[in-house]
């Protein structure tokens, strides 16, 4: 007895209870399948369905128009009054109008002098250009090192202000305001709005202000970004695609059809006067940009768009920065339409048509429809109907439908075509945290307010060769500092549908599936963008 090793033994009934159970939950999900789970899962897939008509409808109209602009179109300065403002030996710069920049900032470290030096150096008369720097940083040697650079340009006798407040109220709404209530701004015509990493050549003014100087009906002039680090990593360069499709299509179609698009935050020329007519920066989302943009709209102001003035600025390069850049982007459109849709039905100024356009295409499609389809349909219900063969999805929507928006969406950035399947699954997976942030914009969840500030770490510095405090690290072999369990599960999820779709399905949906549970699965670990040590 002694040599016997002991053994644990399963009592015999255990597999047969273990049977039972299993036979009773089968049983449970064949009787709720058919009365519940399919008609449910089938009216998803049909609804599903009409947001890619729609959203394929809207981006066959914008590819239309984009078409027409290009070929037929008059160029901006023919469709508008230009006439360069000339220097005048007699009158001296008084031609000139007083113009502000306003270069908000807050902890901005790693590119506070590239703005300020590249507003120092534009090409007006320093008499009839006011610079103001409105810093909210918290880190006083932060704060130091910028008031210090602002000395720095003052003592060559630029007119540089350095203006902090005694809180952060509003956020960047909040800190334009205010500068625009200075007693030494009274007396400019139009403001000009940099973010810290944004860098206009000499010639930005001279090239906008003439449009609204003799365009009085004009409120704002639009420039384009240009991204000095897009070759930086994978993720800046998904983020160029997505950005070049917005400014080369949607905010050229806005600006020639209807006069109207949203304000980009920055890089952009306001006449003040359009600012107080249509009520001044508010902090009510975190779209102030947009949100100012709709309200001079509604009362009969014009934007215009110029897509060959061009300003350089960064894109986010780490991950955690990027997923709170796209929270605040999503969520607040989705909030301001909450806020507006009915001011913009019941305003009496616009015509018809651009009440459309705005309602319905740009902000429910583009703001709502687009982040809703790609994750509902992509992420959760064609995986689904896997697990569901009951419920067919017509290969024109699973397939045709998101190929053709694809190739649209790839007219913007033609370099990086090559790219375009990597940047569906990206997409795919940020859908997620963009359908989650419009959710709780429209229904004015708590963090519907949610203001962080899109770190930048100077990269485009550190391509010319200034690589001070910028470390990069291969992921593959750092332990993320945070779980990115939405995504964990999601990759979880997807995977368990790829492996049944391999075993029992017929339309080898599980390629699809193993590659987006892969792209779930990196961004679930952080492995994407600029590694920077904490």
């Amino acid at each position: 007895m002694d040599g016997v090793s002991p053994k644990f033994v399963l009592p015999e009934t255990f597999d047969g209870v273990k049977m039972e159970i299993t036979g009773q939950l089968g049983m449970i999900w064949e009787l709720v399948k058919a009365p519940v789970i399919v008609p449910l899962l089938q009216l998803a897939v049909y609804i599903c369905l009409l947001m890619s008509l729609m959203l394929l409808c809207e981006r066959v109209y914008m590819g239309i128009v984009i078409v027409l602009v290009k070929l037929f179109w008059k160029k901006p300065h023919k469709r508008y009054k230009f006439e360069p403002i000339q220097d005048d030996e007699e009158l001296g710069s008084s031609n000139f109008p007083v113009v502000l920049v306003q270069i908000p900032m807050f902890n901005e470290r790693e590119v506070y002098k590239l703005s300020i030096g590249a507003a120092s150096g534009l090409a007006w008369p320093s008499d009839r250009l006011v610079i103001q720097v409105l810093d909210d940083s918290t880190d006083p040697t932060v704060k130091q090192m910028v008031e210090t650079e602002c000395q720095r340009w003052a003592s060559k006798g630029i007119n540089i202000r350095y203006q902090i407040r005694e809180n952060r109220v509003g956020y960047k709404a909040g800190a334009l305001k205010e500068g625009l209530k200075r007693s030494y701004v009274k007396h400019c015509e139009y403001v000009v709005i940099f973010d810290a990493d944004f860098q206009p050549e000499p010639d930005f003014l001279r090239r906008s202000i003439p449009f609204l100087v003799h365009n009085p009906n004009i409120a704002l002039v639009q420039a384009r970004w240009r991204f000095v680090n897009s070759d930086e990593c994978l993720l800046t360069r998904m983020q160029e695609m997505s950005l070049d499709y917005h400014f080369t299509v949607e905010q050229e179609v806005g600006s020639s059809t209807h006069a109207f698009f949203g304000f980009n935050g920055t890089a952009g020329i306001w006449r003040i006067a359009a600012i107080n007519e249509a009520g001044g920066w508010k902090d009510r989302t975190t779209v102030e940009d947009m949100d100012l943009a709709v309200r001079a709209s509604l009362r009969g102001w014009k934007f215009l768009y110029l897509g060959d003035l061009q300003v350089k600025s960064e894109l986010p390069s780490t991950f955690r920065a990027f997923r709170f850049q796209q929270h605040r982007w999503s969520c607040g459109p989705a909030n301001l339409f909450r806020k507006m849709a009915m001011e913009i039905i019941r305003n009496k100024k616009v015509r018809f048509w651009k009440k459309v356009y705005v309602i319905y295409s740009f902000f429910f499609v583009r703001k709502v429809i687009a982040h809703w389809v790609t994750f509902c349909f992509y992420c959760v219900v064609l995986p689904l109907t896997i697990l569901v063969p009951e419920v067919k999805v017509p290969i024109w929507g699973s397939v045709y439908i998101p190929s053709i928006i694809t190739i649209l969406n790839s007219v913007g950035t033609p370099r990086s075509i090559h790219l375009l399947f990597y940047w569906i699954l990206f997409e795919n997976v940020m859908s997620l945290h963009r359908t989650k942030a419009t959710l709780i914009g429209l229904f004015e969840a708590g963090r519907a307010n949610e203001w962080v500030v899109t770190a930048k770490l100077g990269s485009g510095q550190s391509a010319k060769g200034n690589t001070k405090g910028l470390k990069k690290f291969p992921r593959i072999f750092k332990l993320p500092d945070r779980l990115n369990t939405l995504e964990l599960g999601f990759a979880a999820f997807l995977f368990v549908c790829g492996c049944y779709d391999y075993v029992h399905g017929k339309n080898n949906y599980f390629i699809y599936l193993f590659l987006q549970t892969m792209s779930f699965f990196i961004s679930g670990l952080g492995w994407i963008g600029t590694y920077v040590p904490s």
